[in-house]
This record gives C-alpha cells, sequence and structure tokens, in this order.
C-alpha cells in the first residue's frame, strides 16, 4: 500500500490498540491482539519494551500475520528495522528513537508517527513529515515510565491547535473520558490497559469502538 492509502485507514480505524504484555492479566500479546482484532479493532501498535531484540521480531512477524489477516494496520513502536522485516504497516517514533526524516528516506510508505508532549515538539514532529503526532501521557498511567506533569484536558487543547497532520492521544485514556475527547477533536484514542486488562478484550474493544462512533459511552 501507498502512505496515502495506508493513512486513509489510519483515520478510519478510531481505536488504537497499543499493546503491552506486562499488562494483560497473564494472556499472551498474540491471544490479546486475536481478541481485539475479533472486536473489530484494525489499528495496533506492538510495543512491548521488556522483550529480547529476538523475541520481539518473532512476535512482530506472528502478530503481521494476525493483522493481515484481518485487514488490520500494524505499527511497530520504535524499532523501523523491524517494521521494515515484517512489512508492517508504520513505526511509532519517541523523541529518542530515530529522527523522523531518517525514517521517512527509509520507509517512504510507512505510516510514521512520532511522540509529543509540548507544542514545540508537535511542531517539530509536523515539521520533520510525521504522518501523524501522538499528544500525551494525557493522564496519570501505570504502562509508561513518566516523569513530567501529565497534559490533561488544557494540554490537549493547546498542542491540538497547532497540528498539521493528525494526531492521536493517548495516557491513562478510559472509557468515561471518550465523549470529552471525541467532543475535543480526538478522531483516534490509543488505549492500553483499557483493552489489555479487561476480563474481556473483545467486548471491552466493541464498546470502546461504539463509545468513539457515537460520542456517548
Amino acid at each position: 500500500m501507498t502512505h496515502d492509502e495506508r493513512m486513509e485507514r489510519f483515520l478510519q480505524a478510531g481505536l488504537y490498540l497499543v499493546t503491552s504484555s506486562v499488562v494483560s492479566g497473564g494472556r499472551s500479546t498474540e491471544e490479546i491482539v486475536r481478541l481485539a482484532l475479533a472486536g473489530g479493532v484494525t489499528l495496533v501498535q506492538l510495543r512491548e519494551k521488556d522483550l529480547p531484540p529476538d523475541e520481539f521480531s518473532a512476535l512482530a512477524r506472528t502478530v503481521r500475520g494476525l493483522t493481515a489477516a484481518a485487514g488490520a494496520l500494524l505499527i511497530i513502536n520504535d524499532r523501523l528495522d523491524v517494521a521494515l522485516n515484517v512489512d508492517a504497516d508504520g513505526v511509532h517514533l519517541g523523541r529518542q528513537d530515530m529522527p523522523v526524516r531518517e525514517a521517512r528516506k527509509l520507509g517512504p510508505d510507512l505510516v510514521i508517527g512520532a511522540s509529543s508532549h509540548s507544542v514545540d515538539e508537535a511542531r517539530q514532529a509536523c515539521a520533520d513529515g510525521a504522518s501523524y503526532v501522538n499528544i500525551g501521557p494525557l493522564f496519570p498511567t501505570s504502562t509508561k515510565e513518566w516523569r513530567g506533569e501529565f497534559l490533561g484536558w488544557e494540554g490537549l487543547e493547546e498542542i491540538s491547535k497547532v497540528m498539521t497532520v493528525p494526531f492521536t492521544v493517548m495516557g491513562g485514556i478510559k472509557e468515561r473520558h471518550i465523549p470529552r475527547l471525541v467532543a475535543a477533536g480526538a478522531r483516534t484514542i490509543a488505549v492500553v490497559t483499557a483493552v489489555t486488562a479487561a476480563d474481556d478484550p473483545k467486548r471491552a474493544a466493541e464498546e470502546l469502538l461504539q463509545c468513539i462512533e457515537t460520542g456517548h459511552c
């Protein structure tokens, strides 16, 4: 697929599942992804910070098979090399990872996401050619080590105003936050534990997607 074709599907996804086996209730990432896909998820980011490189690469290949069969997009966290090797749809880069401009040269048709926590970082990511920019973390979260301040609603409003590319939101997001996020213009809402830690990940995904689509929970 071309970059534009991938982005068209990205913007239709609504819910953006980010994996983390350590908060999956003893279930494997493969199981969580299978259940989420069955619940209608069409956008998955493989983010497993604690896995050794070879295990991460093997898992990426497995998850690529699952997402491809379901017609869903797969974004790889941090590792552009893995994204290219498994024919993923994109890569998400943090501020300490490969620069977006360099990644774009190596993967011109990939969806390339960039993290931001301030207006300046968001503007820079847009200027560097990011396909989308993640705004976060919005609220307190146990899935990411963070020593800074959480952005909250005011930070989201401030940063979203300067965006020139699509944005996602992430960080401690629960179902109760979604109506206000949708009202604030968030089209793509990224979650971890709202799905991975749910008793029934499939049902959780279905309910979150319905909430995003309607703006009501």
